[in-house]
């Protein structure tokens, strides 16, 4: 849901310094703790105020954590929104300042949700999240210059670096487990997710920790949220052919794997998309079907409070 704010402060955030839009001028602060307090978190009217910036990869945590220690509404929004916004108010220039002027201009016509701080479980479980994906990016980068290159010598280097990525990642997995499993916040919706075939500690963990809205939204906005619901492309009487784009990439290849297994094991999952295969359906479009409908099925059970049960025969 969304909340009205008199004033949005916007900020572009670099490593070392910050770009900070208030309502009549752009000041420069130090990405540090001490200079953040300083010059953004004492000039802020928490009661009235928002502070919206673009999601960088981690340098915008030190902001994001001081703010909400001093109770100040804070929105991370999606970088590339806010360049289509730009666009759109055909604000071309770019600068550091004009960028968090834009971004300020972006959150008083968005209105984006304030997010709730992370407690430390929550955060080591995203860090790990994270790390798990940048694995997985440069082992698939290996695994295509294995293919590229005719060099044994080379062959062998590519294939001791996959060795060591693969042993990474498998203790990546182990402590994501761990870290699911000990965590009490939020156990009943882990409950709930692990009962569903097809989810297993890789698909829960990144669900926690990149797709909190689960249970809290409709079927719709988290289809949309994800990237798998079928958007609209009509224009007068044109009926143009609906297609999926956008949302959470990662969160799209964990929820793709885990309908792989459950298109085998889950017989909900499994009748559905055998049934759209048998109606003609090209494979592609049957298993985006199939992910959008276990989505559903987890988040219908979360906002219920439901464990899944397979359907009676």
């Amino acid at each position: 849901m969304k909340t009205s704010f008199a004033k949005v402060v916007g900020v572009d955030v670099s490593k070392s310094t910050l770009d900070v839009a208030f309502e009549n001028e752009v000041i420069k602060s130090k990405n540090t703790k001490s200079s953040i307090i300083k010059n953004v978190v004492k000039r802020i009217d928490r009661r009235s105020t928002i502070v919206v910036m673009e999601a960088t990869g981690g340098y915008e945590g030190l902001l994001v954590t001081l703010l909400h220690q001093h109770d100040i509404p804070v929105a991370v929004v999606n970088p590339r929104r806010v360049r289509d916004f730009a666009k759109a108010i055909g604000a071309d220039a770019k600068t550091d300042p004009i960028d968090a002027k834009v971004i300020a201009h972006y959150g008083s016509v968005a209105q984006p949700t304030p997010q709730p701080a992370k407690c430390e479980s929550e955060k080591r479980l995203k860090a790990l999240v994270e790390r798990r994906r940048q694995l997985l990016g440069l082992i698939t980068q290996e695994q295509n210059r294995l293919q590229q290159t005719f060099d044994m010598e080379i062959k062998q280097s590519i294939r001791e670096t996959l060795r060591a990525l693969k042993k990474q990642q498998k203790a990546i997995d182990q402590r994501l487990a761990k870290c699911v499993a000990d965590d009490k916040q939020n156990q009943r919706k882990i409950e709930i997710m692990s009962s569903v075939k097809g989810v297993g500690p890789v698909a829960t963990s990144t669900f926690l920790a990149e797709l909190p809205e689960l249970g809290k939204l409709n079927r719709g906005e988290i289809a949309k949220l994800v990237g798998v619901a079928p958007m609209n492309n009509d224009t007068g009487k044109k009926k143009g052919k609906r297609k999926t784009f956008g949302g959470r990439s990662y969160v799209r290849s964990v929820l793709y794997m885990a309908t792989l297994v459950a298109t085998r094991f889950n017989p909900q999952i499994k009748t559905f998309y055998q049934r759209l295969l048998k109606n003609g359906k090209q494979k592609k479009v049957a298993l985006v079907a199939a992910m959008r409908k276990l989505l559903t099925i987890i988040n219908t059970l979360i906002k219920k409070d439901q464990l899944w049960q397979p359907p009676v025969q």
